[in-house]
């Protein structure tokens, strides 16, 4: 019985080679370029099962038709001499590939995002952060498209991070981003937080003079057992040393695909001294964006470069969902409305908003724009197709991709993410307080949150004694609170990595002396279009100050009321106020702060928010959020 099931398989065995057995010379159709039939029988050359069109790499990337053309000449010649194909077949292959036009175009992936923020732990400081190893895993599946691509960043890819990445002075960012295999990074005006120095150093490595959690990497990432810098390019065509006159990195980066080369042009808003600390930008000047990118034109296009892409951190807004544009509006929009129409497409950033838009240049022709949002949330995916004759870009093709907190891990970064956390562990878990409840940052019609009641709170009480600036009344920008402050059950604790990670930037207190008339000022100038502010920034205010504005007022007529304690604010009267060393120095466009007078310096805000919560043993409640009233 078993010889007789032995026999049964070998037979079946045998009859199942022979199925699949190639005979030389059988085929079933002719051999195909694209669409382009050639005439010639897809022929089994050998055992091996090879065919005739097996040989010929048509579905490869060819990087001109030429280069295709020559590939079949020279496969071709070899089958026709050792007589596998006849010189009628070879001729009829090569008229064939030819007419195909397989190499006169190229396709080209980009990978592109913005405003990353150091958010490489995954659900700190939000809960939809997928951290940056879900964040590779996608580009890793992106690249696996297409081996001809390129990763770009918009900028903001530092500063504003999340304890984890903070801490080591976003040293833990770049490296991560050496891992994943970034190309170009356009600076941001976060990148400026630290300084023209400190950037220097995040692009050619080296340990910061000062700080110990400098250099703390692992030691595949760092080169000398110091921390290695960027091993991408940061671009900065807009941003020019004031003693050289020289921009402070190159203005654009180049990527060959296959002799076809593109251009990405990188920049940052040229507001970025409104928004950033003075020390911040100290020396360096900022052009014009789409003036910038128009002057460069002329330079690619001497070097026969006509694919041109254009990395900014500047933005707008649109509504549509992430790949929506309806109703696009904001600083990006006149932006490209002044563009060369050389430039085949915008890869947008600054204002943390997915969209997916078609903008008309200069010449009234639509150019694709995009923004993938913020903090890893998701990710552009770009087509470019390019004609390899005349080099340039002739389509492109863009849609907005969710990373997801449910995407796999990429174990290529686990290490890393788990090697600075374990490192920030005891800073960050440290116990500074307790709260009630969870405290948003979320603003109601009036521009009012709870965590800025709060925040303005815990500065007017480290301010206002004899000896610490005797403040009447504290201000707080709503771009320096950058996430929620979380409830942790049972029992409330907030640890300093959740302060952290609601103000990361270490700015210290500043009290000074202002009139009435000039607080009024510095509230009129909060709305977009007025004294120069470029978007609506509602400041914070503390506890005893209440005041209320009508929205459809003109510019500085909208601030109909000033109370301070229940007393009308006398324009003619002196004020101790506090705000953060960013207002202090003209940040966010309030430049009226920077005419105060008698100034203290005072703790920085973490250490003052920590004071606070220890003053408030039972816990801190959420404001109130009835300090401004919009008419």
């Amino acid at each position: 019985m078993m010889r007789m099931k032995f026999l049964a398989l070998a037979v079946a065995g045998a009859l199942s080679q022979a199925a699949f057995a190639c005979t030389p010379g059988t085929y079933t159709e002719n051999v195909l370029f694209g669409s382009t039939d050639t005439r010639v029988p897809n022929r089994v050359l050998d055992a091996s099962c090879a065919t005739v069109d097996s040989q010929i790499k048509d579905e490869d990337a060819w990087g001109n038709q030429a280069a295709f053309i020559a590939h079949v000449s020279t496969v071709t010649m070899s089958l026709q001499k050792s007589g596998r194909i006849s010189a009628l077949e070879r001729a009829r292959l090569l008229t064939a590939a030819r007419a195909s036009q397989i190499g006169t175009t190229l396709k080209v992936k980009l990978i592109a995002f913005n405003d990353f923020h150091g958010y490489i732990k995954p659900f700190e400081g939000s809960s939809s952060n997928p951290g940056v190893t879900r964040f590779s895993t996608r580009i890793k599946e992106l690249k696996a498209q297409n081996p001809l691509h390129a990763v770009v960043s918009a900028g903001d890819m530092i500063g504003a991070s999340p304890l984890t990445s903070a801490l080591f002075k976003d040293e833990p960012t770049i490296e991560a981003m050496n891992r994943i295999g970034i190309d170009f990074n356009a600076v941001g005006n976060h990148e400026f937080d630290e300084g023209k120095d400190e950037l220097l150093r995040m692009q050619h490595g080296g340990n910061h003079p000062t700080d110990a959690y400098s250099g703390l990497g692992m030691n595949e990432d760092l080169e000398g057992g110091e921390f290695a810098g960027a091993k991408f390019r940061f671009l900065a065509a807009n941003v020019h040393d004031s003693a050289t006159g020289t921009t402070v990195f190159p203005g654009y980066g180049v990527k060959d695909f296959l002799g076809n080369k593109v251009a990405f042009i990188g920049m940052t808003l040229e507001g970025t001294p409104t928004i950033v600390s003075p020390s911040g930008v100290a020396g360096l000047q900022f052009g014009d964006e789409a003036d910038t990118v128009n002057a460069l034109i002329p330079q690619l296009k001497a070097q026969g470069i006509e694919s041109v892409v254009v990395l900014i951190h500047e933005g707008g807004a649109a509504s549509g969902g992430i790949n929506g544009c309806t109703g696009v509006s904001g600083p990006i929009v006149n932006i490209v409305n002044r563009l060369d129409p050389e430039v085949d497409l915008v890869i947008s950033g600054h204002t943390h908003q997915a969209y997916n838009c078609l903008i008309n240049n200069a010449a009234g022709l639509p150019v694709r724009v995009t923004s993938g949002g913020q903090y890893a949330r998701n990710l552009t995916d770009i087509d470019l197709t390019i004609d390899t004759r005349s080099r340039d870009v002739i389509a492109v093709a863009a849609n907005n991709l969710t990373t997801g907190t449910a995407t796999a891990e990429d174990a290529a970064l686990t290490d890393l993410v788990a090697h600075y956390d374990n490192l920030s562990a005891e800073p960050k878990a440290r116990v500074i307080g307790k709260i009630t409840a969870a405290i948003s940052r979320s603003q109601n019609a009036a521009g009012e949150s709870a965590l800025g009641d709060v925040i303005a709170d815990a500065q007017l009480d480290a301010t206002h004694d004899v000896g610490t600036g005797e403040a009447v009344a504290a201000f707080m920008n709503p771009g320096g609170i950058r996430a929620d402050l979380p409830f942790n059950a049972p029992d409330g604790n907030v640890t300093y990595g959740d302060a952290f990670t609601v103000q990361p930037f270490g700015n210290s207190l500043v009290t000074m002396t202002l009139n009435g008339a000039q607080i009024k000022t510095l509230l009129e100038t909060q709305f977009a279009g007025c004294n120069g502010q470029s978007s609506q920034r509602i400041l914070q205010v503390s506890v005893g100050f209440n005041y209320a504005y009508t929205a459809a007022n003109a510019c500085n007529e909208r601030v109909t009321s000033m109370t301070i304690n229940g007393v009308a604010v006398d324009p003619a009267a002196s004020y101790r106020v506090t705000v953060n060393s960013f207002l202090a120095d003209g940040g966010d466009g309030f430049a009226v702060l920077k005419d105060g007078s008698e100034r203290l310096g005072g703790a920085v805000d973490t250490d003052a928010f920590e004071t606070y919560l220890q003053a408030n043993p039972s816990g801190v409640a959420p404001g109130p959020r009835d300090r401004i009233t919009r008419n």
